[in-house]
């Protein structure tokens, strides 16, 4: 396939699949992010990707409001800052949301849980507004508590200690003498050309050390092996081989890994739902579309709530004309 791509564009990497029904998925150096389907037995193209700009401006939107994640003199971008501040207050205002719910009785349990649909619509979106809140309140809570380890540093070594781990920057320094001679023993030579004959033989000695894993990609030098199981969807073993023979040369299990890393595999896999498979990121998807929709409801049940106390203060003679 590499043959009849123009000359500026070069294949990066491939990611072979344990189920024999999907098609690889060929990355390329250009356009960014872009990747071509084939058909392993045949060699067929059967699709290609290619990130739409859309979708890239969303992905700035969510992160730093169209800024940048650092200013030009090193401090945290105005974006970055502003989503910040959000995402505490979003937090402020679910727990405080939590504390105004709570029944005073185990009587009112049941109607703090349920949405009445028969006594207009007013009550109807009261209840969506309080009981569905509540419903999806875990998931809020943990996209949004996870969401500031990527706003604020001291938050970050907040949370990384509240789980007994240091946090990634004191722990970097701390393994720094062993991730400098790993990268010595093993970082390919960017001048060797890549002979993508010899990925094969990488695949076939992973996939013969790993029969139960879910995914294998390689490019020129690396190659990881994924497993797919619930919980860190991030988990892999790393390797890295010579190019131009295919030598496996330093493995870095998964096991073996930085407690720093694990827990951010699992920051990301919880932040966006994926956790648990496709299932959890179904849910995780209905509740951010659900928790965007509280604070129209909140500020709709608010204006009313202000207009029906304004009413009620006007003098008598108002309401009789």
């Amino acid at each position: 396939m590499s043959a009849t791509l123009p000359d500026s564009v070069q294949v990066t990497g491939i990611t072979v699949f344990s189920n024999p029904e999907r098609t690889c998925r060929v990355n390329l150096s250009k356009p960014r992010h872009a990747s071509m389907y084939v058909d392993a037995y045949s060699g067929e193209i059967t699709g290609q990707y290619e990130r739409i700009p859309f979708f890239a401006a969303m992905f700035k939107m969510h992160r730093w409001m169209l800024g940048s994640a650092r200013a030009p003199d090193g401090s945290i971008g105005w974006g970055k800052l502003i989503v910040g501040i959000s995402t505490v207050v979003f937090v402020v205002v679910l727990i405080s949301g939590v504390v105004v719910w709570w029944p005073r009785n185990k009587s009112a349990w049941k109607n703090r849980l349920s949405v009445n649909v028969k006594k207009g619509w007013r009550r109807f979106l009261y209840d969506l507004h309080v009981a569905g809140g509540m419903y999806v309140l875990v998931f809020l809570l943990a996209m949004a508590l996870t969401g500031l380890t990527w706003s604020f540093q001291w938050y970050r070594d907040m949370f990384y200690t509240a789980f007994g781990v240091e946090p990634p920057q004191q722990e970097r320094r701390h393994n720094q003498s062993l991730n400098t001679q790993t990268r010595k023993g093993s970082k390919p030579d960017k001048n060797q050309e890549t002979t993508y004959l010899h990925w094969q033989k990488v695949y076939d000695v992973l996939a013969s050390q790993n029969p139960d894993f879910e995914q294998i990609s390689i490019s020129n030098g690396t190659a990881n092996v994924s497993f797919g199981h619930w919980g860190n969807q991030r988990a892999s073993d790393k390797y890295t081989f010579v190019p131009h023979s295919g030598e496996i040369t330093c493995p870095s299990l998964y096991k073996d890994a930085p407690n720093s890393d694990k827990i951010r595999g699992w920051i990301y896999s919880i932040h966006v739902g994926s956790w648990g498979g496709l299932l959890t990121r179904l849910l995780t998807f209905l509740a951010a579309l659900f928790g965007a929709s509280l604070p129209l409801t909140g500020y709709y049940l608010w204006l009313k709530k202000m207009r029906s106390s304004g009413e009620k203060r006007l003098p008598t003679h108002f309401h009789e004309t």
